[in-house]
This record gives structure tokens, sequence and C-alpha cells, in this order.
């Protein structure tokens, strides 16, 4: 755990880099994405931040993406708010230009990993770790070791069907965008200084999150749930009203043995990545 990596989070909004030691980042860099850049433009905002971070103590080099990815050929497919990144040999080219292994998964299984070997996960032997930001993801931990499914694809609870559309247009962001017009974090100022508004839209958000997260009890039956991602800093926002959503799961023994925790781990999304090199 000593060994120095670098972790990488290629988000929707950001370019993360992170170099870590023992579960300390020691440095890191950011630069935001441009959406409408072509993928040798991406790539190259990359380089420049990883450049800016990299030292000879470097040993490997782990990678958060928002997509689907292939972790033995290192290919990232369809790149979440990048529609550039179609199909992206990304362990190659970086393996290629630093000459380092590189480890390559989805971001919300290294969220769970990082949860895992650094954070409140380190507690449980099953559980899940949901990510709630601009989207929804979820990892899976069985057995103490992530489960990826085929392209690393499970825990995307996010696309399963709900009311008139899917999970994500109700326990995202994109709820608080397209129902009130405003984002989480402008919601979430606003309610804590007790606009009745934004109160209201943090309550709904409770209890389709809380909908949410019965179906991944149906599915896992885990010990824990942690929660991760942007509008987790909010939860004592949507505490009361996801805890009423799920008193109505259809098992209450084992609502009683689960625990929902908060992730308080900061940089989880670089520590996570580089999880993935140890």
């Amino acid at each position: 755990m000593e060994k120095v990596v670098l972790g990488i989070d290629i988000g929707g909004t950001n370019l993360k880099v992170g170099r870590v030691v023992g579960g300390r980042i020691e440095a890191e860099k950011f630069k935001g994405v441009q959406a409408d850049a072509t993928m040798e433009e991406v790539l190259e905002d990359l380089y420049t931040i990883i450049d800016s971070v990299i030292n000879l103590d470097v040993k490997s080099i782990g990678i958060g993406v928002p997509a689907i990815v292939d972790p033995v050929s290192g290919i990232v497919y369809d790149v979440q708010n990048i529609p550039s990144w179609k199909v992206v040999p990304l362990k190659e080219l970086l393996e290629q230009r630093y000459q380092l292994e590189v480890y390559i998964n989805n971001d919300a299984n290294c969220f769970a990993l990082g949860e895992k070997i650094f954070g409140k996960g380190s507690a449980y032997t099953n559980f899940v770790g949901v990510s709630i930001g601009t989207g929804i993801g979820a990892g899976i931990i069985i057995n103490n070791a992530i489960y990826n499914g085929v392209l690393c694809g499970a825990g995307e609870i996010g696309m399963l069907p709900y009311k008139d559309g899917i999970y994500e247009d109700y326990a995202s962001s994109f709820y608080f965008a397209n129902t009130y017009n405003q984002s989480a974090r402008e919601l979430s100022t606003k309610a804590s200084k007790g606009d009745a508004i934004a109160l209201k839209a943090f309550d709904e958000f409770g209890l389709h999150l809380g909908a949410m997260l019965k179906a991944v009890l149906y599915m896992y039956a885990p010990e824990a749930i942690i929660l991760g991602g942007s509008i987790s800093k909010s939860f004592p926002l949507f505490k009361k009203a996801m805890e009423l959503s799920l008193s109505s799961f259809a098992f209450e023994k084992q609502i009683e043995h689960l625990k929902i925790e908060v992730s308080n781990q900061e940089g989880i999304a670089i520590l996570g990545a580089a999880s993935l090199c140890y």
C-alpha cells in the first residue's frame, strides 16, 4: 500500500489526477473537460495534467471512467459526456506514453473499491457503493472483491425502468434540473436556509432514491449501502424521505440489518482509481 501510484478520474465535467501513496493524495491536478472536443484534444488535456503530477516514484496508473470498459484490453466505450470518446484504447495509449502498467475500470466500481480499501467499506464483506451526482452508478463488492460483470457493466442501476423513464431521471442531478430547472447545488444551498421549494425538492428526491435503493436490496441484499458523489453531501436534506420510502420494503428483518453510510473520504474518485493498482 506504500507504493506510489497515480489515480485518474475521468468525469463528465472534470479530469482529475492524483499521486497517491498509502491512501494519501500527495499531489493532484484537475482540468475541465471540453465536451465538444475531439478525442485527441481530450487526450492532450489528460496528458497535460498527468505530466504535472507524475514523477519517477510512480509505479503504475489506475483510471476510473464513466463508461463500459474492457479491463483486459483497456478499451473504453461510449464515455458519458465526452461524445468523441466512442472507442478509445486508453490503456495502450497511456502505457506507450508513460511506460507504466495501467489499470482501467468503470468509475462507480472504482468508488466502491476505494471505499473497501480506504473508506467505510472496510467494515463490510458485501456492500454496494452508490454514486449519486451527474448520473447514477453502483459498484458491487461481493466477498471483499469487486464484481465487474461483462465489460465492467454490473451495477448500472440508474438505467432500470422507473415511472416514465429510468431511475437516473429521478435519483440524480437530472431530477433537479428537469423538475426545478436548478442544479442540486443551488437547491441544496437554498434548502439549508429553509427555502420551502428547495426542501420539497429534496423530499421528493429522497423518495425516488429510496425506491431505487429498494431495487438494490432486492437484487443484492447487501450488508450496507455506501452513498457517494456530489449529491450525497446533502444527505441530511433527503435522509428522512429516503428512509420513509425504504420503510415499505417487503422484508423487515433485512432492513433492520442494513447499514446506510455516506462516504466521508475526500478525494475518493482519485483514491478509488488508485485502488486498481493494489
